[in-house]
């Protein structure tokens, strides 16, 4: 069978299938080839590859487009001295995995973990112990964070720990707002806060609250960008779009002011701890907020006091503000000529509608004139007021004050208040300030009429923008009248009857007199709403007073509100004095320095300058050098430079090396709150005017956080 079988070969020879190899080969080959050429074609024509735009793509290549970030605006004092600015802040962390090294070939890791720990302890609040423990990370971490502690970094403090040279530790910089002097005016001023900015992993500071917010837009700035195309061995063009830098925002807050404010806040509170504190001082011929403060506040740089429940209670809370609105009622009463000084009237409680209008004397006393019942506060002569008046008339007027409008003061949540006007018994009793609720701005607001001629005047606490980059002054504020709700006249016999508060021997106000100025003022007390009825017991009333000064031409407005305090030996007038006096009267003092023809001198900075130089300049200048420490150079000064002094005046300078105290024998309240502020004391104070005794002895050395207590006299 095998045999039978026939070989199968090929009729071609080994020649043939070469040659037809061959051909199939070239056809094969143009073919391919002619494909190439159609696909190139279609890519040189079309400019696009698997949905890839080539003409882009290579443009990309040599093209770098940067983002140039907008610098936000600070914010200054109208002292000059910023109160919010950028910065940067640092977040740190460690490698811990072994063996890494940097693109130089060096170490990356850390080497020595309690080496790294102890200079961790020494400059972050972390403790030794737990900075080791991090560390000592289990095997197979890479890197380790150090929670809170390692976040919020200062440039200062990223340099010292650079400084120790120890392998292995980083830093990750993220752009942050620097509030250098913390609790100061923090509800006006505001905050800022990190938002990631749309289709991108950049962020952005916006404002929150306060001006921050208020001025978002004038001081966020725009961004630039640059696009950067290089052309070979030719070099590189450079395009794109300038930044233009955030505007800067002055403010009418005087720094010296400010600090003293804060400073006796923060003794009546803690000496008396009231749910709520406000206290605003106002030019009463501008209508400029000097200083302002509130309780409960917070650290704008740390945030520590910030709770969800923080409010700014210069515009967003209201309240019934008591007998200082009495201040209106006069000045209705005598405006539309209802106001009989020879009338007198029964005091004590008056029946009105079925119900009863208290004195908080309830015995009265006797029949009393209208004037001697302002300066006693007699809710009942008020009330007779009110209803010869009529309540058309009296809602009139109170509409005229501004009491029923938002003040438009640009501030976040601003509450325009409420009242209860439809009783013959509610419409009495907003004549002495219950049933009517305000905020303290728009009080404020009202009160400019009383100090100004009968010209009620705008608030404002922004005096200018300015353009960073061109210097120019893009924004300017005004004094602007809002309206006239009564006459000059009128506006004069309402503070000749508020100086009877301060010096009749029957006033309510006599705690606020001021040696050597004359000084007109109201105070208040209204029992506290919770809504639906008035809480009761000691500490359940809202203490006011509103002062102005000097009181026949006043320069100067305080506004000072207390809320539930819990009262000791002393009397809620005494404890809001505390306040009142030596603020008002370092207003006074510097505007009476102005005006006078006394020799006055320009501060330089004498920062950084040697001790010798620093002293021998001080008084070449013209005031009086007052030097903190031994140290052989200057690092702080009390005054900035460019401001204007009297001759002789106080400067402190502190110096490099360890503090000791001088003797204070003599100062006023204002020079001691600076020189603790600048030396970073703990500050109490009890009486009022210069110092007569000091708790730290003169020569003995001083350390920040130490508390000093002084008494005046």
């Amino acid at each position: 069978m095998n045999k039978n079988k026939q070989r199968m070969t090929s009729k071609r020879s080994p020649k043939q299938n070469r040659r037809i190899f061959g051909q199939w080969l070239f056809f094969g080959a143009i073919a391919i080839f002619g494909v190439l050429i159609i696909r190139f074609s279609y890519i040189a024509i079309g400019h696009h590859v698997a949905g890839v735009n080539l003409t882009k793509a290579t443009k990309q290549l040599y093209t770098e487009n940067e983002t140039v970030a907008a610098k936000r605006g600070t914010i200054y004092s109208a002292n000059g001295d910023a109160i919010a600015e950028d910065t940067s802040t640092y977040t740190i962390y460690a490698i811990v995995a072994k063996n890494q090294k940097d693109s130089n070939g060096k170490a990356a890791n850390i080497q020595s973990a309690p080496k790294a720990a102890k200079v961790l302890a020494k400059y972050l609040p972390i403790s030794y112990k737990k900075a080791l423990k991090t560390l000592q990370a289990k095997s197979g971490t890479f890197q380790v964070e150090f929670g809170t502690a390692g976040k919020n970094i200062s440039l200062t403090t990223k340099k010292k720990i650079q400084a120790t040279h120890i392998t292995g530790l980083h830093f990750i910089e993220s752009e942050a707002r620097l509030y250098p002097n913390g609790m100061f005016a923090s509800h006006l001023i505001g905050l800022t806060s990190s938002k990631t900015i749309k289709n991108s992993e950049r962020t952005r500071l916006t404002g929150s609250m306060g001006i921050e917010l208020a001025f978002n837009k004038q001081l966020s700035g725009t961004d630039g960008h640059k696009t950067i195309t290089k052309s070979g061995y030719q070099g590189k063009t450079t395009t794109g779009k300038a930044v233009k830098n955030g505007d800067n925002v002055y403010t009418t807050i005087d720094s010296k002011l400010q600090t003293l404010l804060e400073t006796k806040m923060s003794e009546v509170e803690s000496q008396v701890h009231p749910k709520s504190m406000t206290a605003t001082l106002m030019n009463a011929k501008t209508g400029a907020i000097l200083a302002t403060s509130q309780r409960p506040t917070f650290n704008a740089q740390t945030q520590s006091g910030l709770t969800k429940m923080w409010r700014n209670l210069l515009v967003e809370d209201t309240f019934e503000p008591g007998s200082t609105m009495k201040v209106f009622t006069m000045a209705a009463a005598i405006n539309s000529g209802n106001y009989n000084a020879n009338i007198t009237v029964p005091t004590g409680e008056y029946k009105i509608g079925g119900k009863t209008v208290p004195d908080w004397n309830t015995a009265g006393w006797g029949n009393i004139t209208y004037a001697k019942g302002f300066a006693l506060s007699s809710n009942v002569a008020m009330a007779h007021l009110e209803q010869t008046m009529g309540a058309k008339t009296w809602l009139k007027y109170i509409k005229r004050f501004g009491l029923r409008s938002s003040t438009n003061s640009g501030l976040a949540d601003e509450q325009t208040g409420s009242i209860q006007f439809t009783y013959p018994i509610e419409q009495a009793d907003t004549s002495f300030g219950q049933g009517i609720q305000v905020t303290a701005m728009q009080m404020l607001r009202g009160f400019t009429a009383i100090a100004n001629n009968g010209k009620m005047l705008q608030p404002y606490f922004v005096s200018k923008v300015v353009n960073p980059n061109t210097k120019k002054t893009v924004y300017q504020a005004k004094t602007k009248v809002v309206s006239q709700p009564v006459t000059a006249k009128t506006a004069n016999s309402v503070l000749k009857h508020m100086q009877d508060v301060v010096y009749k021997s029957y006033g309510t106000g006599t705690a606020f007199k001021i040696n050597g100025y004359r000084i007109a003022a109201k105070t208040g007390t209204a029992q506290v709403s919770n809504g639906s009825t008035y809480e009761t017991g000691n500490d359940s009333y809202l203490y006011s007073v509103v002062g102005m000064a000097p009181a026949k031409n006043p320069k100067y407005i305080l506004y000072i509100t207390m809320k539930q305090p819990t009262l000791g030996t002393t009397s809620a007038s005494e404890d809001m004095a505390e306040i009142f006096k030596p603020v008002m009267q370092r207003a006074l003092d510097e505007q009476k320095a102005s005006e006078t023809k006394s020799t006055t001198v320009k501060m330089q900075d004498l920062t950084e300058k040697s001790t010798s130089a620093a002293k021998k300049a001080a008084k070449k200048i013209g005031v009086t050098p007052i030097i903190v420490g031994k140290g052989s150079r200057i690092v702080k000064q009390s005054v900035s430079s460019g401001t204007v002094l009297s001759d002789k005046q106080r400067v402190v300078l502190v110096t490099n090396g360890q503090m000791y105290m001088p003797n204070i024998t003599g100062w006023s309240a204002s020079e001691v709150a600076d020189f603790a502020s600048l030396t970073g004391l703990k500050l109490t104070t009890s009486g009022t005017g210069y110092v007569s005794a000091q708790s730290i002895s003169a020569g003995n050395p001083i350390d920040a956080k130490q508390v000093l207590s002084v008494k005046l006299k």
